[in-house]
Protein backbone atom coordinates (compact mmCIF):
# COMPACT_ATOMS: atom_id res chain seq x y z
CA UNK A 1 0.00 0.00 0.00
CA UNK A 2 1.49 3.11 -1.09
CA UNK A 3 -0.11 5.20 2.44
CA UNK A 4 2.46 6.58 5.02
CA UNK A 5 2.49 4.57 8.12
CA UNK A 6 1.11 7.12 10.16
CA UNK A 7 -2.48 5.82 8.27
CA UNK A 8 -1.53 2.12 7.35
CA UNK A 9 -3.48 0.03 8.38
CA UNK A 10 -1.69 -2.60 10.47
CA UNK A 11 -4.77 -4.73 11.03
CA UNK A 12 -4.62 -5.28 6.76
CA UNK A 13 -0.41 -5.91 7.25
CA UNK A 14 -1.04 -8.40 9.94
CA UNK A 15 -3.56 -10.45 8.21
CA UNK A 16 -2.29 -10.48 4.73
CA UNK A 17 0.75 -11.91 6.97
CA UNK A 18 -1.56 -14.40 8.53
CA UNK A 19 -2.59 -15.66 4.87
CA UNK A 20 1.28 -16.01 3.72
CA UNK A 21 1.87 -18.13 6.47
CA UNK A 22 -0.89 -20.07 6.17
CA UNK A 23 -0.62 -20.54 2.53
CA UNK A 24 2.95 -21.94 2.92
CA UNK A 25 2.30 -23.96 5.84
CA UNK A 26 -0.83 -25.57 3.37
CA UNK A 27 1.90 -25.53 0.70
CA UNK A 28 4.73 -27.53 2.50
CA UNK A 29 1.87 -30.40 3.70
CA UNK A 30 1.19 -30.50 -0.06
CA UNK A 31 5.44 -30.81 -0.57
CA UNK A 32 4.96 -27.91 -3.09
CA UNK A 33 2.39 -30.11 -5.16
CA UNK A 34 4.62 -33.36 -5.05
CA UNK A 35 1.48 -35.38 -3.35
CA UNK A 36 3.98 -38.34 -2.01
CA UNK A 37 3.05 -40.84 1.02
CA UNK A 38 6.36 -41.72 2.77
CA UNK A 39 6.86 -45.28 3.49
CA UNK A 40 7.60 -47.22 6.45
CA UNK A 41 6.28 -44.49 8.68
CA UNK A 42 5.03 -45.65 12.34
CA UNK A 43 1.31 -45.76 12.49
CA UNK A 44 0.70 -43.30 15.18
CA UNK A 45 2.71 -41.11 12.73
CA UNK A 46 0.68 -41.72 9.97
CA UNK A 47 -2.94 -40.44 12.01
CA UNK A 48 -1.07 -37.79 13.42
CA UNK A 49 -0.63 -36.76 9.85
CA UNK A 50 -3.68 -37.51 8.71
CA UNK A 51 -4.99 -34.98 12.15
CA UNK A 52 -2.58 -32.44 10.91
CA UNK A 53 -3.59 -32.55 7.32
CA UNK A 54 -7.39 -32.90 8.20
CA UNK A 55 -7.20 -29.76 10.62
CA UNK A 56 -5.02 -27.58 8.69
CA UNK A 57 -6.99 -28.04 5.24
CA UNK A 58 -10.58 -27.76 7.28
CA UNK A 59 -9.03 -24.10 8.80
CA UNK A 60 -7.12 -22.36 5.96
CA UNK A 61 -7.27 -24.28 2.37
CA UNK A 62 -9.62 -22.07 0.37
CA UNK A 63 -9.96 -19.46 2.53
CA UNK A 64 -5.97 -18.02 3.03
CA UNK A 65 -5.95 -17.55 -1.02
CA UNK A 66 -9.21 -15.71 -0.27
CA UNK A 67 -8.03 -13.30 2.49
CA UNK A 68 -4.90 -12.83 0.17
CA UNK A 69 -7.81 -12.01 -3.23
CA UNK A 70 -9.89 -9.88 -0.68
CA UNK A 71 -6.85 -7.87 0.41
CA UNK A 72 -5.54 -7.00 -3.10
CA UNK A 73 -9.10 -5.76 -4.05
CA UNK A 74 -8.69 -3.37 -0.70
CA UNK A 75 -5.33 -2.60 -1.62
CA UNK A 76 -6.62 -1.43 -5.01
CA UNK A 77 -9.36 0.75 -3.56
CA UNK A 78 -6.78 2.48 -1.40
CA UNK A 79 -3.94 3.23 -3.34
CA UNK A 80 -6.85 4.75 -5.96
CA UNK A 81 -8.69 6.77 -2.84
CA UNK A 82 -4.77 8.07 -2.72
CA UNK A 83 -4.37 8.79 -6.00
CA UNK A 84 -7.74 10.70 -6.52
CA UNK A 85 -6.93 12.78 -3.80
CA UNK A 86 -3.71 14.41 -5.50
CA UNK A 87 -6.21 14.39 -8.80
CA UNK A 88 -4.26 11.38 -10.46
CA UNK A 89 -5.87 8.62 -12.52
CA UNK A 90 -4.61 5.38 -11.32
CA UNK A 91 -6.07 3.18 -13.16
CA UNK A 92 -3.51 3.09 -16.18
CA UNK A 93 -0.71 2.92 -13.37
CA UNK A 94 -2.63 0.26 -11.89
CA UNK A 95 -2.54 -1.59 -15.61
CA UNK A 96 0.91 -1.39 -15.49
CA UNK A 97 1.39 -2.73 -12.00
CA UNK A 98 -0.47 -5.77 -12.91
CA UNK A 99 1.65 -6.62 -15.92
CA UNK A 100 4.94 -6.36 -13.39
CA UNK A 101 2.75 -8.11 -11.39
CA UNK A 102 2.08 -11.11 -14.15
CA UNK A 103 6.67 -11.02 -14.71
CA UNK A 104 6.89 -11.65 -10.85
CA UNK A 105 4.27 -14.27 -11.25
CA UNK A 106 5.96 -16.13 -14.09
CA UNK A 107 9.27 -15.97 -12.04
CA UNK A 108 7.21 -17.66 -8.96
CA UNK A 109 6.27 -20.33 -11.63
CA UNK A 110 9.42 -21.31 -12.48
CA UNK A 111 9.58 -22.57 -8.78
CA UNK A 112 6.28 -23.74 -8.21
CA UNK A 113 3.38 -24.05 -10.83
CA UNK A 114 0.93 -23.43 -8.31
CA UNK A 115 1.13 -19.54 -8.24
CA UNK A 116 -1.14 -17.34 -8.09
CA UNK A 117 0.52 -14.19 -8.44
CA UNK A 118 -0.11 -15.10 -12.75
CA UNK A 119 -4.12 -15.16 -12.19
CA UNK A 120 -4.59 -12.37 -9.73
CA UNK A 121 -2.34 -10.13 -12.65
CA UNK A 122 -4.92 -10.92 -14.82
CA UNK A 123 -8.18 -10.99 -13.18
CA UNK A 124 -6.72 -8.00 -11.90
CA UNK A 125 -7.76 -5.87 -14.79
CA UNK A 126 -11.16 -6.86 -13.62
CA UNK A 127 -10.93 -3.89 -11.14
CA UNK A 128 -10.42 -1.02 -13.62
CA UNK A 129 -13.90 -0.70 -15.28
CA UNK A 130 -15.25 -0.93 -11.86
CA UNK A 131 -13.13 1.57 -10.22
CA UNK A 132 -16.31 4.04 -10.83
CA UNK A 133 -19.58 1.94 -10.82
CA UNK A 134 -21.57 2.29 -7.90
CA UNK A 135 -21.71 0.04 -4.53
CA UNK A 136 -25.12 -1.11 -5.90
CA UNK A 137 -23.88 -2.55 -9.42
CA UNK A 138 -20.62 -3.98 -8.05
CA UNK A 139 -22.46 -5.60 -5.02
CA UNK A 140 -24.75 -6.89 -7.71
CA UNK A 141 -22.24 -8.25 -9.64
CA UNK A 142 -20.28 -9.73 -7.03
CA UNK A 143 -23.42 -11.97 -6.33
CA UNK A 144 -23.31 -13.08 -9.68
CA UNK A 145 -19.95 -14.17 -10.03
CA UNK A 146 -20.62 -16.44 -6.98
CA UNK A 147 -23.17 -17.89 -8.19
CA UNK A 148 -21.10 -19.80 -10.80
CA UNK A 149 -23.12 -18.56 -13.48
CA UNK A 150 -21.09 -21.51 -15.66
CA UNK A 151 -21.57 -23.87 -13.21
CA UNK A 152 -25.42 -23.51 -12.78
CA UNK A 153 -25.44 -23.84 -16.76
CA UNK A 154 -23.68 -26.97 -16.27
CA UNK A 155 -26.13 -28.14 -13.15
CA UNK A 156 -29.33 -27.14 -15.47
CA UNK A 157 -27.62 -29.79 -18.14
CA UNK A 158 -27.09 -31.82 -15.45
CA UNK A 159 -30.60 -32.14 -14.49
CA UNK A 160 -32.00 -32.86 -17.66
CA UNK A 161 -29.73 -35.42 -17.94
CA UNK A 162 -28.44 -37.04 -14.29
CA UNK A 163 -27.11 -40.31 -15.45
CA UNK A 164 -24.84 -38.74 -18.21
CA UNK A 165 -20.69 -40.39 -17.70
CA UNK A 166 -18.84 -37.69 -15.45
CA UNK A 167 -15.02 -38.05 -17.08
CA UNK A 168 -12.14 -37.04 -14.99
CA UNK A 169 -11.15 -33.38 -15.40
CA UNK A 170 -9.04 -32.59 -18.17
CA UNK A 171 -6.28 -31.24 -15.23
CA UNK A 172 -5.55 -34.41 -13.80
CA UNK A 173 -3.72 -35.61 -17.21
CA UNK A 174 -1.21 -32.30 -16.97
CA UNK A 175 -0.61 -33.20 -13.17
CA UNK A 176 0.09 -36.82 -13.58
CA UNK A 177 3.16 -35.36 -15.80
CA UNK A 178 4.21 -33.59 -12.94
CA UNK A 179 6.39 -36.54 -11.50
CA UNK A 180 8.45 -36.86 -14.78
CA UNK A 181 9.93 -33.33 -14.01
CA UNK A 182 9.37 -32.21 -10.37
CA UNK A 183 11.12 -35.73 -8.85
CA UNK A 184 13.91 -35.82 -11.29
CA UNK A 185 16.92 -33.66 -10.32
CA UNK A 186 17.07 -31.47 -13.15
CA UNK A 187 16.74 -28.02 -12.13
CA UNK A 188 15.93 -27.09 -15.77
CA UNK A 189 13.72 -29.58 -16.58
CA UNK A 190 11.66 -28.60 -13.71
CA UNK A 191 11.51 -24.79 -14.96
CA UNK A 192 10.35 -25.90 -17.95
CA UNK A 193 7.70 -28.57 -17.28
CA UNK A 194 6.24 -25.77 -14.46
CA UNK A 195 6.23 -23.20 -17.20
CA UNK A 196 4.28 -25.31 -19.52
CA UNK A 197 2.63 -28.37 -18.65
CA UNK A 198 2.39 -27.16 -14.84
CA UNK A 199 1.22 -23.86 -15.61
CA UNK A 200 -1.65 -25.71 -18.40
CA UNK A 201 -2.92 -27.83 -15.46
CA UNK A 202 -3.16 -24.68 -12.67
CA UNK A 203 -5.42 -23.00 -15.65
CA UNK A 204 -7.67 -26.18 -15.98
CA UNK A 205 -7.68 -26.43 -12.62
CA UNK A 206 -8.55 -23.24 -11.51
CA UNK A 207 -10.79 -23.25 -14.47
CA UNK A 208 -12.69 -26.51 -13.12
CA UNK A 209 -12.97 -25.39 -9.69
CA UNK A 210 -14.78 -22.23 -10.31
CA UNK A 211 -11.83 -19.51 -9.85
CA UNK A 212 -12.08 -17.89 -12.87
CA UNK A 213 -15.40 -16.24 -11.47
CA UNK A 214 -14.14 -16.75 -7.64
CA UNK A 215 -11.24 -14.52 -7.69
CA UNK A 216 -13.05 -11.74 -9.43
CA UNK A 217 -15.86 -11.25 -7.13
CA UNK A 218 -13.42 -11.58 -4.00
CA UNK A 219 -11.22 -8.76 -5.88
CA UNK A 220 -14.77 -6.78 -6.53
CA UNK A 221 -15.49 -7.18 -2.88
CA UNK A 222 -12.13 -6.46 -1.45
CA UNK A 223 -12.51 -3.40 -3.36
CA UNK A 224 -16.56 -2.67 -2.20
CA UNK A 225 -14.48 -3.19 1.50
CA UNK A 226 -12.33 -0.58 0.83
CA UNK A 227 -15.06 1.81 -0.25
CA UNK A 228 -16.64 1.38 2.96
CA UNK A 229 -13.37 1.41 5.03
CA UNK A 230 -14.82 -1.59 6.56
CA UNK A 231 -10.76 -2.51 7.77
CA UNK A 232 -10.75 1.08 10.33
CA UNK A 233 -10.27 0.55 13.03
CA UNK A 234 -13.75 2.27 14.36
CA UNK A 235 -16.55 1.45 16.68
CA UNK A 236 -18.98 1.14 14.03
CA UNK A 237 -17.13 -0.96 11.66
CA UNK A 238 -16.45 -3.43 14.87
CA UNK A 239 -20.16 -3.54 15.43
CA UNK A 240 -20.23 -4.53 11.81
CA UNK A 241 -17.65 -7.11 12.01
CA UNK A 242 -19.51 -8.35 14.91
CA UNK A 243 -22.46 -9.23 12.94
CA UNK A 244 -20.37 -10.70 10.41
CA UNK A 245 -18.95 -13.59 12.48
CA UNK A 246 -22.47 -13.99 13.61
CA UNK A 247 -24.20 -14.12 10.52
CA UNK A 248 -21.25 -16.09 8.37
CA UNK A 249 -20.80 -18.62 11.39
CA UNK A 250 -24.36 -19.50 11.31
CA UNK A 251 -24.45 -20.12 7.68
CA UNK A 252 -21.12 -21.79 7.33
CA UNK A 253 -22.79 -24.69 9.85
CA UNK A 254 -25.39 -25.93 7.27
CA UNK A 255 -22.90 -25.50 4.45
CA UNK A 256 -20.47 -27.25 5.49
CA UNK A 257 -22.73 -30.42 6.91
CA UNK A 258 -23.99 -30.19 2.96
CA UNK A 259 -20.55 -30.21 1.78
CA UNK A 260 -19.84 -33.38 3.98
CA UNK A 261 -22.67 -34.68 2.90
CA UNK A 262 -23.19 -34.34 -0.56
CA UNK A 263 -23.32 -37.83 -1.80
CA UNK A 264 -25.93 -38.64 0.79
CA UNK A 265 -28.15 -35.52 -0.62
CA UNK A 266 -27.56 -36.20 -4.50
CA UNK A 267 -26.65 -39.60 -5.99
CA UNK A 268 -26.11 -38.49 -10.00
CA UNK A 269 -22.47 -37.97 -10.22
CA UNK A 270 -23.63 -35.69 -12.86
CA UNK A 271 -25.34 -33.58 -10.94
CA UNK A 272 -22.92 -33.33 -7.89
CA UNK A 273 -20.13 -32.53 -10.08
CA UNK A 274 -21.23 -28.41 -10.70
CA UNK A 275 -23.32 -28.19 -6.97
CA UNK A 276 -19.52 -28.79 -5.23
CA UNK A 277 -17.76 -26.06 -7.03
CA UNK A 278 -20.90 -23.84 -6.25
CA UNK A 279 -21.43 -24.83 -2.88
CA UNK A 280 -17.39 -25.19 -2.02
CA UNK A 281 -17.12 -21.38 -2.93
CA UNK A 282 -19.70 -20.65 -0.77
CA UNK A 283 -18.54 -22.72 2.06
CA UNK A 284 -15.16 -21.26 1.98
CA UNK A 285 -16.44 -17.70 1.78
CA UNK A 286 -18.31 -17.76 4.35
CA UNK A 287 -15.49 -19.65 6.56
CA UNK A 288 -12.95 -16.41 5.24
CA UNK A 289 -15.74 -14.18 6.82
CA UNK A 290 -15.42 -16.08 9.86
CA UNK A 291 -11.55 -16.09 9.74
CA UNK A 292 -11.21 -12.33 8.63
CA UNK A 293 -14.10 -10.60 11.01
CA UNK A 294 -12.64 -13.14 13.55
CA UNK A 295 -8.84 -11.40 13.39
CA UNK A 296 -10.09 -7.69 12.82
CA UNK A 297 -12.28 -7.78 15.97
CA UNK A 298 -9.10 -9.13 18.04
CA UNK A 299 -7.15 -5.93 16.65
CA UNK A 300 -10.37 -4.06 18.33
CA UNK A 301 -8.28 -5.08 21.73
CA UNK A 302 -4.91 -3.16 22.79
CA UNK A 303 -3.73 -6.80 23.94
CA UNK A 304 -4.40 -9.03 20.58
CA UNK A 305 -3.74 -6.19 18.73
CA UNK A 306 -0.21 -6.14 20.01
CA UNK A 307 0.16 -10.11 19.47
CA UNK A 308 -0.99 -10.04 16.31
CA UNK A 309 0.80 -7.02 14.96
CA UNK A 310 3.55 -9.40 14.96
CA UNK A 311 2.26 -10.49 12.11
CA UNK A 312 2.22 -7.38 9.93
CA UNK A 313 6.22 -6.85 8.97
CA UNK A 314 5.32 -10.32 6.26
CA UNK A 315 1.78 -8.82 5.36
CA UNK A 316 4.08 -5.31 4.57
CA UNK A 317 6.82 -7.88 2.19
CA UNK A 318 3.76 -10.12 0.99
CA UNK A 319 5.48 -10.36 -2.28
CA UNK A 320 9.22 -10.89 -1.51
CA UNK A 321 7.41 -13.82 1.07
CA UNK A 322 5.36 -15.14 -1.26
CA UNK A 323 7.96 -15.68 -3.72
CA UNK A 324 10.48 -16.64 -1.13
CA UNK A 325 8.45 -19.47 -0.31
CA UNK A 326 8.16 -21.23 -3.50
CA UNK A 327 11.93 -20.84 -3.93
CA UNK A 328 12.68 -22.47 -0.43
CA UNK A 329 9.87 -25.31 -0.91
CA UNK A 330 11.21 -26.11 -4.29
CA UNK A 331 14.82 -26.75 -3.08
CA UNK A 332 13.51 -28.29 0.16
CA UNK A 333 10.95 -30.51 -1.47
CA UNK A 334 11.88 -31.29 -5.33
CA UNK A 335 14.35 -33.99 -6.58
CA UNK A 336 16.25 -31.07 -8.03
CA UNK A 337 17.13 -30.21 -4.27
CA UNK A 338 17.03 -31.95 -0.85
CA UNK A 339 14.34 -34.09 -2.20
CA UNK A 340 12.35 -34.26 0.95
CA UNK A 341 9.12 -35.07 -0.50
CA UNK A 342 10.42 -38.70 -0.02
CA UNK A 343 11.03 -38.89 3.53
CA UNK A 344 8.50 -36.08 5.39
CA UNK A 345 4.57 -36.79 6.30
CA UNK A 346 2.22 -33.82 7.43
CA UNK A 347 4.03 -33.66 10.86
CA UNK A 348 7.82 -32.65 9.69
CA UNK A 349 6.12 -31.16 6.51
CA UNK A 350 4.29 -28.92 9.57
CA UNK A 351 7.59 -28.30 11.28
CA UNK A 352 9.36 -27.48 7.89
CA UNK A 353 6.81 -25.11 7.03
CA UNK A 354 6.55 -23.46 11.17
CA UNK A 355 10.75 -23.11 10.82
CA UNK A 356 10.35 -21.23 7.20
CA UNK A 357 7.40 -19.40 8.68
CA UNK A 358 9.78 -18.24 11.70
CA UNK A 359 12.84 -17.32 9.83
CA UNK A 360 10.55 -15.42 7.05
CA UNK A 361 9.48 -13.56 10.06
CA UNK A 362 12.90 -12.75 11.27
CA UNK A 363 14.00 -11.80 7.87
CA UNK A 364 10.60 -9.34 6.79
CA UNK A 365 11.11 -7.66 11.19
CA UNK A 366 14.83 -6.99 10.10
CA UNK A 367 14.57 -5.55 6.79
CA UNK A 368 11.30 -3.71 7.62
CA UNK A 369 13.27 -1.86 10.81
CA UNK A 370 16.01 -0.46 8.04
CA UNK A 371 13.74 -0.08 4.75
CA UNK A 372 10.05 1.22 4.01
CA UNK A 373 9.02 -1.31 1.70
CA UNK A 374 10.61 -5.50 0.84
CA UNK A 375 12.98 -6.02 -1.61
CA UNK A 376 10.40 -6.88 -4.47
CA UNK A 377 7.99 -4.33 -3.06
CA UNK A 378 10.49 -1.74 -3.31
CA UNK A 379 11.20 -2.77 -6.96
CA UNK A 380 8.03 -2.81 -8.15
CA UNK A 381 6.83 0.47 -6.27
CA UNK A 382 10.36 1.68 -8.31
CA UNK A 383 9.29 0.84 -11.93
CA UNK A 384 6.02 1.47 -11.34
CA UNK A 385 6.75 5.35 -11.06
CA UNK A 386 9.67 4.99 -13.36
CA UNK A 387 7.45 6.99 -16.62
CA UNK A 388 5.59 8.98 -14.14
Amino acid sequence: MNIKDTIRLHNVDALRGLAIISIMLLHNLEHFDVYHLPKNLPIWMVQFDKIIWDGLFFLFAGKSYAIFALLFGLTFQIQYDNQEKKGSSFNSIFAWRLILLFGFGIINSAFFQGDILTLYAVFGFCLIPFSRVSNKLVFAVIIVLLLQPLEVLNLVQAIKNPNAVVSNPESWAYFGKMNEYIKGDSFINTVYGNLTNGKIGVLRWSYENGRFFYIPALFLLGMLGGRKKVFSLTTKNKIFWKKALIISSILFVPLFIFQKNIDTFIESKAIQQPVKVIESAWTNLVFMIVIVSGFTLLFHNKVFKKILNVLSPIGKMSLTCYIMQSVSGSIIYYGFGLGFYQFTGATYSLLIGLFLSVLMWSFSSWWMKHHRRGPLEALWHKVTWMFK
